[in-house]
């Protein structure tokens, strides 16, 4: 059985959380039953499957964030966070 294709905002709402130095701020689920992005009281929040170990939710994460601002993933530097539920991407 097919997975179901993972919600995502539209990439101008996600663009709007860009602040004017290019930076996104981004919770993070990791461990989570289902990928997506949601945005809520002006703050994104991603789910991804991918487990903490070995950076693969941050790699799980800079993934969601591409498909939404629809962007290379090379294009998204992680900044900050690379051990915390908070990340800041700078996105380029």
């Amino acid at each position: 059985m097919a997975r179901p294709k993972t919600p995502l905002p539209p990439a101008e709402a996600v663009r709007a959380l860009v602040d004017g130095e290019g930076r996104l701020l981004v919770r993070v689920t990791p461990g989570a039953k289902v990928e997506m992005l949601e945005i809520s009281d002006g703050r994104l929040s991603a789910k991804v499957r991918a487990k903490p170990e070995d950076g693969k939710a941050n790699e799980a994460v800079r993934a969601l964030l591409a498909a939404a601002l629809e962007l290379a993933p090379s294009r998204l530097e992680l900044l900050r966070g690379a051990t915390s539920r908070e990340k800041q991407f700078r996105v380029g």
